[in-house]
């Protein structure tokens, strides 16, 4: 008999990811029975979702709701979504320990929760406003020590914020070149990967083979890209010429929107800690590289993907 798979995350890039992978693998969809938590039944992406698997409505901030949404789970892909307030830590935090929480009341034998490194503790306490990395990695921690199996899913950079977040990506010049700017060297190298595309590869590996590997956390990328280097596959897709552009901390601070509130420093410390640490702290390739070589199916490159979804810099 199929075993349910509940998958936090269902109208999203992460979590849409998991859904279709294991609907398209004839291994998966045999083992797996999938139900799609959202907190919004009605929203346009919930709907096309009814079609393919269970769609339940499920709030983190509401334990009665996971309580319903959780019931008769076997494994659990947890994921929460950054807040930006006053108490973000402990908000997003505690959303993760109530999903853990109530997933084992629940039965559950295996949680896979999508982290991100520990920051502060990675820098020694140098960099301490990277919110959501150190949040989530606590959550983490606490998902370790509970009674339960787990493996957990720590994402480098989204191939997808080149196009969904406008304030990172290049600025048209006066002189008709476009300008890809930060305050870090152009060869510091970050991870990237196609979060929508790819997720469900490397989650696909852990259903796959849960006991292999339990306690194990894939530093999801394809690989590791300067921004130097992304300046010149940006410039090779578009068609225009990128370039990119390194300013000061003050400069890039306030180029940032508004909504983020109080994570503004957070957003700046973090490419300041990916120069100085690695995004993954020590032997970040090697990681990268290790999660890459045991993912369930062929990673986009940066290319690949906006070979896939084409930029247009106008």
């Amino acid at each position: 008999m199929s075993k349910t798979l509940v998958v936090f995350g269902a109208t999203g890039h992460q979590g849409g990811s998991v859904i279709d992978y294991v609907l398209n693998d004839s291994e998966l969809s045999h083992k797996f029975k999938l139900r799609a938590i959202t907190r919004d039944l009605n929203s346009p992406k919930a709907k096309l979702l009814k079609g393919k698997v269970d769609v339940v409505q499920g709030d983190s901030l509401d334990r009665a709701s996971l309580e319903t949404a959780l019931s008769g789970v076997h494994t659990v892909f947890a994921m929460t979504t950054p807040s930006f307030g006053p108490d973000a830590f402990d908000a997003e935090y505690n959303m993760a320990k109530t999903i853990a929480d109530v997933a084992i009341e629940k039965g559950a034998e295996y949680i896979i929760f999508s982290t991100l490194p520990h920051v502060s503790k990675i820098s020694g306490g140098k960099y301490t406003k990277v919110v959501p990395f150190d949040s989530k990695a606590k959550a983490e921690q606490y998902i370790r020590g509970l009674p339960i199996k787990s493996a957990f899913y720590s994402p480098g950079g989204f191939m997808e914020s080149i196009q969904n977040q406008p304030f990172l990506a290049p600025k048209e010049s006066t002189d008709g070149t476009w300008i890809f700017s930060r305050h870090v060297s152009p060869k510091v190298r970050m991870p990237m990967v196609d979060a929508s595309g790819d997720t469900g590869k490397f989650i696909g590996a852990i259903l796959a083979e849960p006991d292999k590997y339990e306690g194990e956390t894939f530093c999801a990328a394809v690989a590791l890209y300067s921004f130097k280097e992304m300046c010149a596959i940006l410039s090779k897709s578009t068609g225009k010429t990128v370039v990119y552009k390194q300013t000061s901390p003050e400069e890039f601070r306030s180029a940032l929107p508004v909504m983020f509130g109080g994570f503004v420093d957070g957003f700046v410390e973090a490419f300041s800690y990916g120069e100085e640490f690695g995004y993954y702290g020590p032997g970040t390739e090697e990681l990268v590289a290790w999660a890459a070589a045991n993912a369930r199916g062929k990673l986009s490159t940066l290319e690949e993907y906006l070979e896939a979804h084409p930029f247009r810099l106008e």
